[in-house]
């Protein structure tokens, strides 16, 4: 059992040496095979499991600590493990006292203790959310299941599964043959029958992260339906939107403060510090990623206290907002900052501007939290009022 301190310690720890093998993993577009043992040597992968069930026990404040210190090493592996995070947070969120109030099964208590148990030895799951033309949008989802003999089957495809033909098992939405309006998951194990990863991942940042499309038509046992109860997914979306949103947060801002750190190195090294233009443009990336960072660590705190509370929505639609914007804006300025060589394949400036793009894409976008936070602040309500449905 690794403890929360001792986390944040071996994230410390670890990061320097995925910096050093992320150049080598994004060009050649290969999952960072490395970065995930050394993740499970130091039992990380249980770091949102009970400690009573053998992890870490951290709160969601904490993963956004560990997940921001995993990001200065490597941004597309903690992208990753971020969809594992997700799924044990949500699992280890299953309280007893919340299963109560959903009436959900004792078995199904059961099954998540040994799905979390697994974690903590060792496991991790992705996730395989979205779907092409829907997004990770429950309402628009096509992938579909129907009880049979034993268990249940699904059929679908998903896309953008960061950790493809990687992780032990996958997070699957879809939605009931027999009445559309209900969407369940389940964890689908990857030794499957039927169960088929396309390398389609092709991308201009997080080259990483082996974000292949998956091809489902698989029968699973009853106990991998999550929960145990059929449509409970967009229930869980509503009590935990922090996973679906917030988790990416911590990610692009760990990313942001790696390209200050690979900046400064790139600067001082050219003996470039003199010039007052480049040192307000690394104060001014400074002070915007430590703004970012008080955003996401506020978003924890709120989580930890109020999840689902719509001030604490808006607070994790500010993270996501603030964390993908940054990125974004301090890559690109510490690019300008170091110069050209700086734009040549290999340098850590040129990856991290790449990846630091994609914080904005991740849903919910920047665009659509935004257009939350704006109908919020008018008075009106996002679930109903906005421009692009939130499930």
């Amino acid at each position: 059992m690794v403890a929360v301190v001792n986390a944040l310690d071996a994230a410390r720890r670890i990061a320097p040496r995925m910096a050093a093998r992320a150049g080598d993993y994004d060009r050649a577009g290969d999952f960072p095979v490395e970065d995930f043992a050394d993740l499970r040597t130091a039992g990380l992968f249980g770091l949102m499991v009970p400690s009573a069930l053998g992890g870490a026990g951290a709160s969601f404040a904490d993963y956004t600590a560990v997940a921001y210190e995993l990001a200065r090493g490597n941004g597309a592996s903690a992208l990753v493990f971020n969809m594992h995070a997700s799924v044990t947070g949500a699992l280890g969120a299953l309280t007893e006292e919340l299963a109560d109030s959903l009436g959900l099964p004792d078995s199904a208590l059961a099954a998540r203790d040994k799905l979390l148990a697994d974690a903590a030895n060792g496991s991790w799951y992705g996730v395989a959310m979205s779907e092409r033309g829907a997004g990770s949008r429950l309402s628009q989802l096509t992938t579909s299941y129907e009880v049979v003999d034993g268990g249940y089957h699904i059929k679908g495809a998903k896309t953008f599964c960061s950790g493809a033909g990687h992780a032990d098992a996958y997070l699957v939405a879809a939605r009931s043959v027999g009445d559309q309006s209900v969407v369940s998951q389940f964890l689908v194990p990857a030794s499957s029958d039927g169960l088929q990863v396309e390398q389609t991942w092709d991308s201009l940042g997080m080259r990483a992260t082996s974000s292949h499309d998956l091809h489902l038509d698989v029968t699973v046992p009853a106990d991998r339906l999550l929960g145990g109860m059929e449509g409970l997914a967009l229930v869980v979306a509503q009590l935990m939107p922090h996973w679906l949103i917030a988790s990416y947060a911590a990610v692009y801002v760990g990313v942001a403060q790696a390209a200050i750190d690979a900046a400064v190195e790139h600067l001082n090294a050219r003996k470039l510090t003199h010039l007052p233009a480049i040192r307000a443009r690394v104060g001014r990336a400074d002070a915007a990623v430590a703004a970012a960072r008080l955003a996401v660590a506020e978003a924890g705190r709120r989580v930890d206290e109020e999840p689902g509370d719509p001030e604490t929505n808006r607070s994790v639609w500010r993270a996501k907002l603030l964390a993908g914007t940054t990125a974004a804006e301090v890559a690109a300025s510490m690019l300008e900052a170091a110069g050209t060589s700086a734009t040549r394949r290999g340098h850590p400036l040129e990856r991290l501007y790449r990846d630091a793009r994609c914080g904005s894409l991740h849903p919910a976008t920047s665009d659509v939290c935004a257009d939350w936070l704006g109908i919020a602040a008018l008075g009106g309500d996002p679930d109903h009022d906005g421009s692009a449905p939130r499930w």
